[in-house]
């Protein structure tokens, strides 16, 4: 379905019913990510999932799309769904969506689970990563995205899901340029979101993964283990719902349930 949003559209699907459970994809990826689960949720629940600004069938507001921004555009779907209460789960990059949309409206959270996502900001290489790969996009995006797309899995993982790795793929590269860059530059910018996420007094989770190339997970267990963040370890790499797809939808339905 989809809601028209200054100017642009934004796309959802909308399942079941029940508890809201709201579901955010990450960076190069769209609601199709989570074909996988929603067979196992909307049968109890009402399974919301959007196209992020930028990704899937949702339009670029500009060329700067901060979380905060894209939190908006998920806050103006629950509105116009009439949703008042969620449980929100993103991976990656929809992890930061779901932090920023926790801070907006934390009296409508029932509970977060940031999957192979952080809390933490970018540090300054992260930053410099990001500027470098949107000055390629300008001139070589479909190559940049392919090497994105296929760097965040590891030899064994490339062999052991080629195909699901390939339809991931074709769906990377329907995001337009502009939406790329846009949210490189929009996660640039988050803040760190520790205290916050500490702070929320609802049921929370961080699913990790021991083989993932984008985070530091041998330091984030050392954290987490002096708060009341919950987490759980995954033996494969970053994208989970290819990599670890039993593993994962256990844990996301005992989540939620």
């Amino acid at each position: 379905m989809i809601l028209q949003y200054k100017n642009i559209p934004l796309f959802y699907t909308d399942k079941g019913q029940g508890q809201a459970v709201v579901l955010l994809h990450g960076f190069l990826e769209n609601s199709s990510m989570w074909d996988f689960i929603i067979p196992e949720l909307d049968n109890s629940h009402r399974v919301i999932c959007i196209d992020l600004l930028g990704h899937g069938q949702s339009g670029c507001l500009g060329y700067v799309h901060t979380m905060e921004d894209m939190a908006d555009a998920v806050q103006a779907v629950l509105q116009h769904l009439h949703i008042k209460y969620y449980v929100s789960i993103g991976h990656s990059m929809g992890g930061y969506v779901a932090l920023a949309l926790a801070k907006k409206t934390p009296q409508a959270l029932k509970g977060l689970c940031l999957m192979n996502s952080t809390y933490e900001a970018d540090d300054e290489a992260r930053k410099a990563l990001r500027k470098r790969a949107n000055t390629i996009a300008q001139t070589n995006y479909e190559n940049l995205v392919r090497l994105s797309f296929i760097n965040l899995f590891s030899e064994e993982s490339r062999s052991k899901f080629k195909t699901q790795i390939e339809l991931g793929l074709q769906q990377a590269l329907k995001t337009p340029p502009q939406g790329y860059m846009a949210a490189q530059r929009g996660m640039m910018l988050r803040p760190d979101s520790f205290k916050i996420m500490k702070a929320l007094y609802v049921k929370k989770l961080i699913i990790l993964s021991q083989k993932d190339p984008v985070m530091d997970i041998e330091n984030m267990i050392i954290t987490l283990k002096e708060t009341n963040i919950g987490y759980e370890e995954l033996h494969k790499g970053h994208m989970s719902h290819i990599e670890n797809k039993s593993e994962l939808t256990y844990i996301l339905k005992r989540f939620i349930e």
